[in-house]
């Protein structure tokens, strides 16, 4: 089969080289009405990744919330509030970190007037990398977090034990690097205070590491 031309491609491939900052713009624009799979029925919308377009460090979480779903931004809500203290904690600035999800919808049971979660499936995280895939071929990060077993299955097309991969760097295509860690809804599960200490020091530790390596690439 003949290569595209130039020409052919999307309009945010055809600014990714010169302009990322607005190929990025026409991508979030193009998943707006993404239909790709079903979660876009039960979902209020796209809730499409936030950040700098030249961002060195990439976080990607499982999906959008409650919260998240209704403002279309990643990680305003309560484990939003969680990540934005173990930023802090790090010393990274969320502002200079671009912060998106392996799901670009949220994938919930309507019960009454709430909304219960539901963990994306292996195809709707397979299907929805073209989305993520697409980010990191724009912003083309130093270092992309995984937070928790879902961001970890879409960067490494496959299950992996969150312990046993995470304090170290793992390499990537296109010389990347990622780190894999817990994600920071793990932390408001947790019912005792030490527990939640323990595991908060632990994200943090991670946290460095990436931006660490992000900051040395």
């Amino acid at each position: 089969m003949a290569r595209p031309s130039e020409a052919d491609l999307p309009l945010f491939r055809q600014e990714r080289v010169n302009d990322p900052e607005a190929a990025l713009k026409l991508l979030a624009a193009e998943a707006k009405g993404c239909t790709r799979c079903d979660l876009y029925r039960n979902a209020t919308q796209t809730v499409f990744g936030e950040g700098p377009a030249d961002a060195s460090l990439m976080l990607v979480g499982e999906q959008p919330g409650d919260q998240e779903d209704l403002v279309a931004r990643p990680f305003v809500g309560p484990a939003g509030k969680a990540l934005d203290k173990a930023l802090e904690a790090g010393g990274i600035d969320r502002a200079q970190v671009y912060v998106t999800n392996a799901v670009k919808h949220f994938k919930n049971e309507p019960r009454g007037k709430r909304r219960i979660h539901k963990k994306p499936d292996t195809s709707e995280i397979d299907i929805c990398r073209w989305w993520l895939g697409n980010e990191l071929d724009i912003i083309q990060p130093n270092v992309v977090v995984a937070l928790g077993a879902t961001a970890a299955r879409a960067l490494m097309h496959k299950a992996l034990s969150i312990n046993a991969s995470r304090g170290r760097l793992i390499a990537l295509e296109d010389e990347m690097k990622a780190v894999i860690t817990v994600h920071p809804s793990y932390l408001l599960r947790l019912r005792e205070e030490r527990d939640k200490r323990r595991e908060f020091d632990f994200l943090v530790k991670d946290l460095r590491l990436a931006a660490d390596a992000a900051r040395r690439s």
